[in-house]
């Protein structure tokens, strides 16, 4: 039976939130700095992209660029960002820490996924540098996050879909494992025939440089993949 696939577009500015709305994105995830991988952005950025789209908005919550094991100090900030998307009306938050080991912190992302309660919580792609995925799988499921944001372990999802896909069947529905990386209007269908997967994750930073600002063009690629979708939906 044809299953309806949520695209979702990584955005770093107003202008390419409002053209990936434009092109059929269902749901943003907001982010200063994409080509660092995402960092929290700003309380204005929030503010001025929540009153000019409609659709969902999920903030990323990374005091920084660089690897997933955080300070007590930078873990007190995630809070505090977490206390602002709240109040600036987003409709998610996307985050995730690890140990010195490269596990999964399970207790300090439970404590942040509480704090986000009750939005909900994508464990974003920390998840592909852990030591073991089937392991960090379960240990994401035991924080209460909603979604884990993946590559598969790869350097891109459509590398990774045949790994995702056996994410998605040993997660047995209790948490939506979400592709992404690389992907664009080349390979969205096939990532998504692969995986299974009931929502997508793309930047497009494979098909536009990151901080670009031709809008126009983001938008028509994001109308592609939306469309690509569509057909797989009908």
């Amino acid at each position: 039976m044809p299953r309806k696939i949520i695209l979702e577009v990584s955005v770093e500015n107003l202008g390419g939130a409002q053209a990936a709305e434009r092109g059929g994105a269902q749901r943003l995830e907001l982010c200063d700095d994409l080509s660092a991988g995402g960092v929290t952005p700003s309380e204005k950025l929030m503010s001025d992209v929540r009153s000019a789209v409609k659709v969902p908005i999920f903030a990323m919550i990374r005091p920084r660029s660089g690897g997933f094991v955080y300070t007590a100090t930078e873990f007190s900030q995630m809070k505090s960002s977490i206390a602002t998307a709240k109040k600036l009306g987003m409709d998610g938050t996307v985050l995730g820490i690890l140990t010195a080991n490269h596990d999964v912190d399970v207790e300090r992302t439970r404590e942040l996924v509480q704090e986000s309660a009750p939005l909900p919580v994508t464990f974003h792609r920390a998840f592909d540098v852990s030591v073991d995925l089937r392991k960090s799988l379960g240990d994401v499921l035991q924080t209460g996050a909603t979604r884990i944001l993946s590559s598969g372990g790869a350097f891109g999802a459509f590398k990774g879909a045949a790994t995702l896909s056996l994410l998605r069947v040993a997660a047995r529905e209790k948490i939506e494992i979400v592709p992404g990386t690389g992907i664009n209007p080349d390979n969205i269908a096939e990532v998504a025939r692969i995986t299974g997967a009931c929502e997508i994750h793309s930047g497009l930073g494979s098909v536009l440089k990151y901080g670009a600002q031709d809008f126009a063009a983001f938008e028509v690629e994001v109308r592609k993949m939306s469309a690509a979708l569509a057909e797989l939906s009908e």
